[in-house]
């Protein structure tokens, strides 16, 4: 096969088409518990985060809430993965072995924001987020009636960690800020260094973004056992969550997300029409079931 700019240019849309193709192939699963926010600068501050929107009764003057500032930032990463092809590959026509690794390179591009998501959302037990406390935590400071109080939103324990989510608001209770989207680029020009002094052509993908924290009140994070009793409980947890005026927020969990060590737990909670014993399941169908791998 001889080099030109037209081969090189067919070779660059074939491997691009494969790298579509693996792209277009996945399901990613973390828009069901992330709002993307798009990113114009270097980093995002999220101080609105302080205050969790609700209504009031109107009288007299309007209540005016300035946004509180937290000084919780997300600041963007760089993120690539790059292949390098030999150029004897293309004067010998054996390219075929690429076409697999660049769908791979496509699929591994559209998965890495879930790798992102669910990977925060495991470490929500030990990183902060607007307030100070760890995401999951049992001493949120929270203003109740002009008193300020803890509120929980965990469960402590040793077991593989599970969580309950309210994905019905606009902001879901994780922030994925996206600055540049994965984009297939390529050096295959004969000038360009690598091609001349170590006759290899690079291609590759290359993103700019990150991940954080929304609120708190919409998570609940535990570690005991995926028990009936257990999901009463956190669900409860949840739906008692109060504003600054002592009103209930509206709180209530629609997702249950899970990684493979729970997942028949979780259908055993959620899906069987009966318990155990006998008795009827009272929370069959409660809420939607996620499973995902990056939990494991």
């Amino acid at each position: 096969m001889l080099i030109t700019a037209t081969s090189l240019l067919a070779l660059r849309t074939s491997f691009d088409a494969s790298f579509q193709n693996g792209f277009g192939g996945v399901d990613p699963a973390w828009s069901k518990i992330a709002t993307e926010i798009r990113s114009q600068t270097r980093e995002n501050t999220y101080g609105w985060l302080g205050d969790f929107p609700g209504m009031r009764r109107w009288v007299g003057g309007r209540v005016i809430k300035s946004i509180a500032e937290h000084g919780y930032k997300i600041v963007n990463e760089d993120f690539e993965s790059t292949v390098g092809v030999n150029r004897n590959d293309i004067l010998d026509d054996t390219l075929g072995i690429y076409g697999p690794m660049f769908q791979e390179l496509g699929r591994a591009a559209a998965a890495h924001p879930d790798e992102l998501i669910f990977g925060l959302l495991a470490k929500g037990f030990a990183e902060a987020c607007f307030d100070g406390q760890n995401f999951f935590d049992t001493d949120h400071p929270v203003v109740v009636d002009g008193e300020v109080t803890s509120v929980s939103n965990m469960q402590a324990g040793a077991g593989t960690p599970w969580f309950l989510m309210d994905t019905s608001r606009a902001l879901k209770p994780l922030i994925y800020q996206n600055r540049k989207g994965a984009e297939f680029v390529a050096k295959d020009d004969p000038e360009d260094e690598n091609v001349f002094h170590r006759k290899e052509y690079v291609y590759g993908v290359d993103s700019r973004c990150n991940v954080g924290f929304g609120f708190w009140q919409m998570a609940f994070g535990s570690k005991d056992d995926l028990t009936p009793e257990n999901f009463g409980a956190a669900r409860a947890s949840m739906m008692s969550l109060k504003n600054d005026e002592g009103r209930p927020l509206g709180v209530k969990p629609t997702l249950m997300v899970v990684g493979p060590g729970n997942g028949e737990k979780a259908r055993e909670v959620i899906k069987r029409e009966r318990q155990a014993n006998g008795a009827t399941n009272v929370w069959q169908g409660e809420v939607e079931i996620l499973e995902t791998p990056y939990l494991s």
